[in-house]
């Protein structure tokens, strides 16, 4: 069948590339797609956050058998309604289903209500009330825009003075647009040592019915090395994650996946698609951080690598209500995926800038993220730009190749964190 994917990025990259390898698909589409996409796609250039275009698009081109919707923002404004709606077939949650990631107090509220285990929360409108709040309460605290902010919105203050800040810049200066209209504060979970930052990424593949995890993955969301400097839309990311044990993730599927799935559907919001789980390890068991309605960027970069069985396949059993006749296999070893920014990122930056690449080793996937071509020559075209990805037999093999590959690439300004996959002791 002809497929058409929805998005520009790395995450993007990684599905296509996954796609290509199916039987199931002859060509691809992309909307809007990259330059390495572009290699594998045809590249269309359709607003897809303009749900009707997107929808008279499908419609002009009857070959399109299938459509595989991966960021945020176009899953919140409902276009797989819109697809559905026009009779088209379509991997991704519905509006009321995506929800759960594009209001952050939805997604409390809904935890709050089934006894799902998060930080505690309070929910504001009024920046008056969230100073008050702020002013009265512990630190570190969590200041959330409740909207999307592409991974963004999230801000840790160790300070009254910080959390001050926090507080202008999201709700009177509108760093993250209408995202920050409301604001949840919640508690810092502190690791299970008492150290921030045992986080872990589980993404999983339900139809409403059944959930099937994917291999755990860490992230690194912070611009530098050692979890310093801003927030962005993640540095890098490896699998597996060190602390996740078979207890762990039992724990996790009894207490968080199946009642996130069961809420949902109690709520009239059956969820179909990629849910993703953002988890702390804390002394009082695995919590929520936050949700994601779809595949996370970059932690579909090591996660799709391991997938021995056919993408296209599971798509289709999700969008059927029949993943639980697909038996999902894995490959055993490590994946770790190193993000090239452009210099200054996540603040401002320079496009436009000529790329080199060398001969990379045969086994290193390179997935595009911000490029373009310009007059045939690669250029950036984003805050983040290259994931070079590697496999090993160990995290600590995988990213000592990986590093060894981000040598063979040159672009002005690169920047990049030299610390991806040893979180935890994970590579040494």
């Amino acid at each position: 069948m002809n497929v058409l994917v929805i998005g520009n990025g790395g995450r993007e990259h990684a599905i296509v590339h996954a796609l290509a390898k199916s039987p199931l698909v002859d060509k691809m589409y992309c909307m809007k797609g990259n330059a390495g996409i572009a290699e594998l796609a045809e590249c269309v250039d359709v607003d897809y956050c303009d749900v009707k275009a997107v929808g008279d698009w499908v419609d002009a081109h009857p070959d399109v058998e299938y459509t595989v919707i991966a960021p945020d923002d176009p899953l919140a404004l409902g276009l797989a309604d819109e697809l559905e709606g026009r009779g088209h077939r379509v991997f991704g949650p519905n509006k009321a289903a995506a929800q759960i990631e594009a209001s952050k107090s939805f997604a409390k509220q809904l935890m709050k209500k089934y006894g799902i285990p998060t930080a505690a929360y309070e929910v504001f409108d009024d920046y008056d009330k969230a100073l008050a709040y702020v002013r009265g309460g512990k630190f570190p605290v969590v200041l959330k825009a409740d909207g999307l902010a592409l991974g963004k919105g999230v801000l840790i203050c160790e300070t009254l003075e910080e959390a001050e800040q926090g507080l202008r810049q999201i709700m009177l200066d509108k760093a993250f647009g209408a995202a920050g209209n409301k604001v949840v504060i919640e508690e810092f979970l502190q690791g299970k040592e008492f150290t921030p930052g045992e986080e872990v990424s589980v993404l999983t593949f339900t139809d409403g019915k059944t959930i099937v995890p994917m291999l755990a993955s860490c992230d690194h969301k912070r611009a530098l090395d050692g979890d310093k400097g801003l927030n962005t839309g993640g540095m890098g990311t490896f699998t597996p994650c060190p602390f996740y044990s078979q207890e762990i993730a039992d724990e996790v599927m009894q207490n968080i996946l199946l009642p996130t799935v069961h809420a949902m559907n109690a709520e009239g919001r059956p969820f179909k698609g990629v849910l993703y789980c953002g988890l702390m390890r804390t002394p009082e068991g695995m919590k929520v951080v936050e949700y994601n309605a779809r595949f996370g960027d970059p932690e579909t970069q090591v996660v799709l690598p391991m997938l021995k069985t056919d993408l296209m396949e599971i798509f289709q059993a999700i969008t059927d209500e029949r993943l639980a006749d697909i038996n999902i296999e894995w490959e055993q070893g490590a994946c770790v995926c190193v993000v090239l920014a452009s210099g200054g990122y996540p603040q401002k930056y320079e496009k436009g800038k000529p790329i080199e690449i060398g001969a990379l080793d045969e086994d290193v996937i390179l997935y595009h993220a911000g490029t373009a071509r310009k007059d045939g020559a690669l250029v950036t075209s984003g805050g983040r730009v290259l994931g070079v990805c590697a496999k090993g037999d160990t995290v600590a093999e995988a990213r000592k190749k990986a590093y060894a590959n981000i040598q063979k690439i040159k672009f002005e300004g690169m920047q990049y964190r030299s610390d991806i996959g040893i979180k935890y002791n994970a590579g040494v």
